[in-house]
């Protein structure tokens, strides 16, 4: 972009894009980072809470409970059932995690690997959809603003596709740019990804026809910022209620399934 803007003598006016594009990328980062580590850190407190409870707290329950003698309620037996298995094979299952890491990590480095994870990430409920949202709104603001700095479409498609991210994304975005080469317009082959939605590609042959395609652009990047603003709204006022019954129910019945023996006891008594 700085190529072109010093060879069409509107350098300063190409790194006013550049800057508010790079402002607007990060913000975008940013939201989509935010929206990540509630449940992340959420599920990884809950994931150490509940190891720590069934490898030295159930223990203690299981002694007393041997004491008293006679037959566990069903609940309090596979709690402590769960906590034997973790306690005996706790460092095949931290060996198991550390494998399974490392082996997801190198197959997501291959292309087919990368490709599978990618494409199904676009399919999780709710997190694909905003994901699917970030694609639209980064591919329509980079090309816009590519577009509108004098580079050549072929050669803006191909940087666009090489960030886009996501593999799924990048083999559409390819497809398209070999669709252009042959002649055809960016709109089809977009359709025919089944990636962008069809409003979107609707507004691009739009923009084509009219020879406006990179204000189209910038019309469809603005409507996605804020599609993806209010995406992330959502998913936060989804996660935390859905954290808290999880935190509940899991850390919740071990407790139950522990006091039901006591209250047993007590009733006998």
């Amino acid at each position: 972009m700085i190529a072109a803007g010093e060879a069409g003598g509107i350098l300063d006016a190409i790194l006013r894009r550049l800057a508010a594009y790079m402002e607007k990328a990060a913000k975008l980062k940013s939201q989509v980072k935010g929206a990540m580590t509630y449940p992340i850190v959420t599920l990884i407190i809950a994931v150490v809470v509940l190891a720590v409870i069934l490898v030295f707290v159930i223990p203690v329950f299981e002694e007393m409970f041997a004491d008293f003698g006679g037959e566990l309620p069903v609940p309090t037996q596979i709690v402590v059932a769960m906590s034997d298995m973790v306690k005996s094979k706790i460092i095949y299952i931290i060996i198991g995690l550390l494998l399974f890491g490392i082996a997801f990590k190198k197959s997501y480095g291959t292309e087919k690997g990368r490709e599978f994870v990618d494409k199904l990430i676009l399919k999780i409920p709710v997190f694909g959809d905003l994901l699917r949202k970030v694609a639209v709104s980064k591919f329509t603001r980079t090309m816009g603003t590519m577009l509108t700095s004098g580079v050549a479409i072929l050669e803006a498609l191909d940087i666009v596709a090489k960030t886009a991210g996501n593999k799924t994304v990048e083999k559409a975005i390819y497809k398209v740019r070999k669709g252009i080469s042959e002649g055809r317009t960016m709109a089809d082959p977009l359709a025919a990804s089944g990636v962008f939605p069809s409003m979107v590609c609707q507004m691009i042959g739009v923009g084509e026809s009219t020879g406006a395609l990179d204000a189209m652009l910038g019309k469809i990047a603005d409507f996605y910022d804020e599609e993806v603003d209010q995406a992330v709204e959502n998913l936060t006022a989804l996660i935390e209620p859905f954290m808290l019954v999880f935190l509940g129910v899991t850390i919740g019945g071990l407790v139950v399934a522990m006091y039901l023996p006591i209250f047993k006891m007590a009733g006998a008594i």
